[in-house]
């Protein structure tokens, strides 16, 4: 679970909701037919704009914005050194009873591979189609949550363009001119703060997320690779600490020093 995530989108939520209510007027913030021109509308022309098939696969794939669990790098690196002193001892057909154990099916598959002795080459190429299927994945996601964010100021707009209209035609009696203004001008509101507080920032949390599982897998690769061309078990760590960021490449130094 994605506290982050969570508390962000509640905090503001919250946050807003509360200075709405503190101030007079507060019902005029809360009309049915704005909110179903600005959701109705974004995810209306979202449809025209995506295939059925990719808008229903976005569910899986925003589930990643809540629902992630963050594997560390560092384990990751951890789990792999373990295999490859196992290989270095024992040959590479002895961690084939490590493959059952493995929870990561992207590892798992990559393991299995190096231990029924398939080209390098091979190997490679299939894990790297498996990741960028991946990709393509969280960048379907990615683009449809970003249509949403375009999509619902616009319908905002147009909203309170209706609501003018309807404003307009009743000049009649001026003493509605002011509310039917603040009705209006709610459904531009809600158009607001859906993009900007829901449909962009998932958004931008599910690159974060791909970048983030996508840098993961490639050090999978090269790990199961270093592993079956028999490197060193503190060859194959070095080669891994790359992938880290300085400072916790520093930290994992100092972790692997002291276990010597």
């Amino acid at each position: 679970m994605d506290i982050a995530t969570l508390v962000g989108i509640f905090a503001a939520g919250a946050l807003i909701l509360l200075s709405i209510l503190i101030g007079e007027g507060a019902s005029f913030f809360f009309n049915l037919p704005s909110f179903m021109i600005v959701f109705g509308g974004a995810f209306g022309a979202t449809l025209v704009n995506f295939p059925l098939a990719d808008v229903l696969e976005v569910v899986n794939v925003a589930k990643n914005a809540f629902l992630h669990k963050t594997q560390s790098h560092v384990d990751t690196i951890e789990l792999l050194v373990r295999i490859a002193e196992k290989a270095r001892r024992e040959g590479i057909l002895a961690i084939e009873r490590e493959v059952e154990g493995l929870d990561d099916k992207f590892m798992r598959i990559g393991v299995q591979y190096a231990v029924d002795g398939t080209e390098p080459e091979t190997i490679r190429a299939i894990l790297e189609s498996e990741l960028s299927g991946m990709e393509d994945r969280h960048r379907l996601g990615k683009k449809v949550f970003e249509a949403l964010g375009t999509y619902a100021p616009a319908f905002g707009m147009i909203g309170t363009l209706i609501g003018l209209i309807k404003m307009l035609a009743a000049l009649e009696d001026p003493s509605q001119i002011g509310a039917g203004m603040a009705v209006a001008l709610v459904t531009t509101l809600y158009g607001a703060l859906a993009a900007n507080l829901i449909f962009l920032p998932i958004a931008g949390k599910l690159e974060e997320r791909s970048h983030e599982e996508a840098k993961r897998k490639e050090l999978v690769i090269e790990g199961i690779l270093s592993i079956q061309s028999g490197d060193n078990p503190r060859i194959v760590r070095e080669k891994l600490l790359t992938f880290l960021p300085p400072k916790d490449r520093l930290e994992e130094d100092e972790d692997a020093g002291g276990l010597d």
